[in-house]
């Protein structure tokens, strides 16, 4: 018995459509990557406020900075705030998708997390009432949320950078 080929015994189609996806698939890929971003690093965010490592978390800025109700102060509301950073994520990740796709390795997601750190953390801290000034926090939560920044970015960054080489990348 002769061996064939693999692919001989695949149906025509499904060669095609392996050698080539839509052209949508990168983008809605980005997508999904800021999606699960969002849960992840932010529901280790809440994760680390619990446990007391930050003295922030998703919640203190989406929710205690607007209302001083104790409900802000509930598992529901961590909860709630890492489905709003998980959906604002989309757009984090469709900006990097814009600059940055091209950018191969982590040295652009560490970036694009620090650049992110500094946005909340100085340039929109007067929106934030809950959130202390960058001077105001603890050693233990400076360290934790940028590090936390910091591999959402390489996350983002990473993650974009590879489905964008594979799909330019020229069909075997």
């Amino acid at each position: 018995m002769a061996d064939k080929p693999k692919d001989q015994d695949q149906p025509k189609e499904h060669k095609e459509q392996s050698k080539q996806e839509p052209p949508h698939s990168v983008l809605s890929k980005t997508l999904l990557i800021g999606f699960i971003a969002g849960i992840l690093w932010s529901g280790l965010g809440a994760i680390s406020y619990y446990f007391n490592f930050s003295q922030v978390s998703a919640a203190t800025f989406i929710f205690r900075s607007f209302w001083q109700t104790e409900w802000t102060s509930t598992l529901l509301a961590e909860i709630l705030a890492v489905g709003i950073v998980a959906v604002l994520s989309i757009l984090v990740a469709f900006a990097y998708y814009v600059a940055l796709k091209g950018k191969n390795g982590i040295w652009p997601g560490f970036i694009y997390g620090i650049i992110l750190f500094g946005l909340l953390f100085y340039v929109m801290n007067p929106i934030f009432q809950a959130v202390p000034d960058f001077t105001q926090l603890t050693i233990d939560s400076l360290v934790t949320t940028i590090c936390l920044f910091v591999l959402y970015g390489v996350f983002i960054g990473y993650s974009i950078s590879y489905e964008f080489k594979e799909y330019n990348q020229p069909a075997e």
